[in-house]
């Protein structure tokens, strides 16, 4: 414009400045960004719009809208690839067993210890398990340690009983869990070869129901179970896993039946679960759930009722399976249904290492 009208001058608007900057702010930051643009956007003198400008300014510079311990996230992230996070030594201590057996047979040689490590270090580098027992067999040659991987074969065996424990250091009262489940591909065809020509008769997957406590994103109950196993009936086995006191268990509509309710009302727990469409009263002991179904009558769906108990603090769960699948991948690679257990219960065990070692926290410091 100024190389055919040289002359011009171009007003630039505040309002399209303010509304395009947010354009450079993290999703993270946006809210507290948007809450100080709000008084630019709003005030009605220039003088006032240059204080809070440069007041902006100075907060953006001292660090107000960023991560407060990005340094540390990045440090558990460049973790994360460490072996001595998944080969430590207390791993390494517990490698081999050498108590006497209880009863008749030969002793296992390898403890539970080294093939709960071994199935973890599978799945965090992504390894088939031939190449998993040289990587590991190459660890400790490095390491100048007498010791060896379990065979693949063993691995492979081993892994449908063995006992895997995904209890976390963190103790004390649960105050909100979030429950919700997700599949896990075992064999098929990948999903353009579906979408295009069909499911194929041996596309088999498993589904792997989480319980992640909404505050540390810790996952405290697991399991895996069949196609066919509907996610209200894991719920019972589910939360059952854990003797931790639970205030509140957020879920989604599948989860609405009777016996779910049942389940979390003998533990002294506050279900929040939104009723389906159409839903009905329960009579004697459902009072929650009856008074959700007042609010859906009330209002024509759950969304009333989602913002007055908090609902939204249920995408932890959504967080929780999309992490797994991101990081760890969203297949077993083990044929058998019981060693496909194990190797799922080690997935979990795995992602709640790397949420202890840490996670993004971004507050506004100014």
């Amino acid at each position: 414009m100024e190389a055919v009208y040289p002359h011009t001058r171009v007003q630039l608007c505040i309002v399209h400045q303010v509304r395009n900057s947010l354009r450079y702010v993290g999703w993270k930051e946006r809210k507290a960004v948007a809450a100080d643009l709000r008084t630019i956007y709003i005030a009605n003198r220039l003088k006032n719009d240059y204080i809070l400008c440069r007041d902006m300014r100075q907060r953006s510079i001292a660090g107000c809208y960023q991560n407060n311990v990005a340094w540390l996230y990045n440090k558990a992230l460049r973790q994360r690839g460490s072996l001595t996070v998944w080969l430590d030594e207390s791993a390494i201590a517990a490698w081999t067993d050498s108590s006497s057996p209880e009863g008749r047979g030969r002793p296992l040689y390898y403890t539970d210890m080294a093939v709960t490590t071994v199935l973890m270090i599978k799945r965090v580098f992504n390894l088939s398990l031939r190449a998993l027992q040289g990587f590991v067999d190459s660890v400790f040659t490095l390491m100048s340690l007498p010791l060896r991987c379990p065979d693949y074969s063993l691995v492979s065996r081993r892994a449908k009983t063995v006992s895997i424990s995904i209890k976390t250091p963190t103790r004390g009262e649960i105050s909100h869990l979030v429950i919700d489940s997700t599949g896990l591909k075992v064999f098929g065809e990948g999903e353009w070869k579906v979408r295009q020509h069909g499911a194929d008769r041996r596309r088999v997957w498993r589904k792997l129901h989480l319980a992640a406590d909404s505050a540390t994103h810790e996952i405290i109950c697991a399991d895996l179970s069949l196609s066919g196993t509907t996610d209200a009936q894991a719920l019972p086995g589910l939360i059952n896993q854990t003797h931790r006191k639970i205030r509140e268990v957020s879920a989604d509509g599948a989860y609405d039946a009777r016996y779910c309710h049942d389940a979390l009302l003998r533990k002294k727990i506050r279900p929040l679960i939104p009723p389906r469409s159409g839903a009905k009263y329960w009579p004697d002991k459902y009072h929650e759930r009856n008074h959700a179904v007042a609010n859906q009558r009330l209002s024509g769906s759950n969304d009333m009722w989602k913002k007055k108990v908090g609902y939204h603090r249920r995408s932890v769960a959504e967080t929780a399976m999309f992490r797994i699948k991101t990081l760890l991948g969203g297949h077993l690679s083990l044929r058998d249904y019981e060693a496909q257990v194990g190797e799922a219960i080690a997935m979990v065990k795995a992602l709640n290492r790397m949420t202890l070692l840490g996670m993004p926290h971004s507050v506004r410091i100014g």
